[in-house]
């Protein structure tokens, strides 16, 4: 039977370690306890992971669906507002992300160092690099 550390658990919810923990701790996820790492299993976590969409997806967002694929869960890392517009700049696992958005619609969204974010990537022009590499050239 597959089982996951917290780590691993809180990554696939999309949330922290400590989420999980509290989580565990408040009886709402289950986990092993014993002489190494809490492990949460594999069937519970699904479980969990399936009511937690259940219960998020009941929203007042009226999109139902999107066009956008590129879309990555990051954290806010900063903030810098002036009058009129706001940067914000993401950590998204490897990749930083900066954005310009309205200073309005920073506000309303709250952003602040440690907001967690779906940064959505829409782009009309992809640029194609070619990497150094070794070996052969190929064609």
């Amino acid at each position: 039977m597959p089982s996951f550390r917290i780590s691993e658990a809180a990554e696939l919810l999309g949330v922290s370690d400590d989420t999980v923990r509290r989580w565990i701790d408040g009886g709402r996820l289950s986990a092993t306890t014993g002489s190494g790492p809490r492990m949460v299993d594999g069937a519970e976590l699904a479980r969990f992971a399936q009511e937690r969409a259940t219960v998020n997806s009941v929203s007042r967002d009226p999109v139902v669906g999107r066009s956008a694929r590129n879309r990555m869960v990051g954290l806010v890392t900063e903030v810098t507002r002036d009058t009129v517009m706001a940067q914000v700049q993401v950590q998204a696992g490897p990749f930083r992300l900066v954005s310009l958005i309205s200073r309005e619609a920073c506000d309303e969204l709250q952003l602040e160092p440690g907001s967690l974010v779906v940064a959505s990537v829409n782009a009309t022009d992809v640029v194609m690099e070619l990497p150094r590499r070794s070996g052969p050239d190929i064609g």
